[in-house]
């Protein structure tokens, strides 16, 4: 006879794995969703999980965590890893072993909440100057039109009036943010493209290793589930939706059905991983047509711009650099995107450098494997590359401009960054050879080292 199977990954089960670790604040005093809770999460940036257990005007008892993944270690925790430095190693992995979850005949989200008005959730207003509150942790799931699989992305959400359930006082439309040519915006182009509207499901409240595969850009038509589902040791479950036909984690915390309308925009504009707002954009719009939560529901908040945002979706790429220069170059020892470079623009890769063209060839081959990136700067084995001051100190003494500086113009960039020609997505590139000089004595570039100075301690010398 099997055994009985266990309940799958879910947020709930993370938060009491980091409490146990000492990694969650409760927050009993009642918070307000209008900049309060925002200014909470940024005062603990780089700190614990903020666990908000009264939220007021919430609706049905929504309590909100935010700050999941705000620091290496959990991120280490959200999948799997040891240390926080065998997290590209597991990622990189789960990637090449990504095997389709089981699904669920019963999910516990049909038993329980059913409503048709977004205000029920208790959506956060985070900076004096976006034009409405933002849900910021959302994950879309939609149909791929070539192959038929899902496709799963982070898209913010921004609730605004009108939709044919809006009655009653009721919200059931909000903005959907999508870049455009990533993958949600090929499958609703194709969708545009024969005037129909794209069916999508959407949650909040996940176990954070969905999020993070969410966050990965995968190969077109590859489902990140699948990722996930091997991230979690293929304890990944999946539920099938009725109306949308979607398949989602059955043990999500909300799940939205509904529509992205083909014909029908708005404009907004909000807060992006450089803490700078975004320009304005006349956005698609969602429509709601159901909405399920669980039984004392948690809402999660990501704060846009803060190290949350930033790790979420810049230790994805991490792993992805990590694998595709590793692969090619054996030399490749590690690679850092930088939090001075927002977790996104800037990246170091530390390197044992064989030849003298070794760091351009890196540096070309990074700049096509994240078309974001603005500046790498390669460095020796000495040299930590999560340290600014010590790839600073390479720069000063191993770096020449006029010799040892690539520059990239009017090339593909990243659309946030606001010194960029956003309209058309140029940028100017730069690569940076801060490497040892083959051509110079390998020994005026040693750092000195005092032997013994690790088992020394200060305090046995004082008092």
């Amino acid at each position: 006879m099997g055994g009985r199977r266990t309940a799958p990954p879910d947020l709930r089960g993370y938060l009491s794995a980091i409490e146990r670790a000492g990694q969650i604040k409760r927050v009993t005093k009642p918070v307000s969703t209008r900049y309060e809770i925002a200014g909470v999460t940024a005062r603990a940036d780089g700190g614990p999980a903020m666990l908000f257990e009264s939220v007021r005007g919430s609706r049905d008892g929504f309590r909100l965590v935010s700050n999941l993944v705000g620091t290496r270690p959990r991120f280490a925790a959200a999948v799997g890893a040891k240390t926080e430095h065998t997290i590209h190693d597991k990622v990189i992995s789960a990637i090449s072993k990504a095997r389709k979850p089981r699904i669920s005949r019963r999910a516990g989200l049909y038993e329980e909440n059913h409503t048709r008005d977004l205000s029920v959730l208790p959506i956060v207003t985070h900076f004096e100057k976006e034009p409405g509150p933002f849900v910021t942790s959302s994950v879309i799931y939609a149909e791929n039109p070539e192959t038929g699989a899902q496709n799963s992305s982070f898209h913010r959400l921004m609730p605004v009036a009108g939709g044919s359930g809006s009655g009653g006082g009721k919200t059931t439309r909000c903005t959907v943010r999508m870049v455009e040519g990533r993958h949600l915006h090929r499958c609703f182009e194709a969708a545009k493209d024969m005037k129909q509207d794209l069916r999508v499901a959407i949650t909040i409240g996940v176990h954070p290793a969905i999020s993070i595969a969410a966050a990965y850009q995968a190969e077109w038509g590859r489902d990140e589930m699948h990722i996930a589902n091997s991230i979690l040791g293929g304890k990944l479950e999946l539920a099938k939706l009725g109306w949308s036909g979607m398949y989602v984690p059955s043990a999500s915390e909300i799940v939205l059905e509904g529509r992205i309308l083909h014909d029908v925009t708005h404009k907004e504009w909000m807060v992006e991983m450089l803490q700078t707002y975004d320009h304005k954009r006349q956005q698609p719009i969602f429509e709601l047509e159901q909405l399920h939560y669980r039984n004392d529901p948690i809402f999660h908040d990501v704060l846009s711009g803060y190290a949350e945002h930033r790790l979420l979706m810049g230790m994805p790429i991490e792993s992805k650099l990590t694998g595709e220069l590793g692969a090619a170059f054996p030399q490749v020892r590690r690679v850092s995107i930088t939090n001075g470079g927002c977790n996104w623009l800037h990246a170091v890769v530390q390197i044992s450098k064989r030849r003298s063209d070794d760091p351009a060839r890196i540096i070309k081959r990074a700049f096509a494997a994240h078309r974001s990136l603005k500046q790498v700067t390669v460095v020796d084995e000495d040299i930590d590359p999560d340290s600014a001051e010590s790839v600073e100190y390479a720069m000063a003494t191993r770096f020449q401009a006029d010799k040892d500086l690539v520059i990239v113009r009017n090339v593909r960039g990243s659309s946030l960054d606001p010194s960029s020609d956003q309209k058309n997505l140029k940028t100017a590139k730069m690569g940076v050879d801060a490497t040892i000089p083959r051509s110079k004595r390998p020994e005026g570039f040693e750092i000195a080292k005092i032997p013994g100075i690790d088992r020394i301690r200060l305090e046995r010398y004082f008092g």
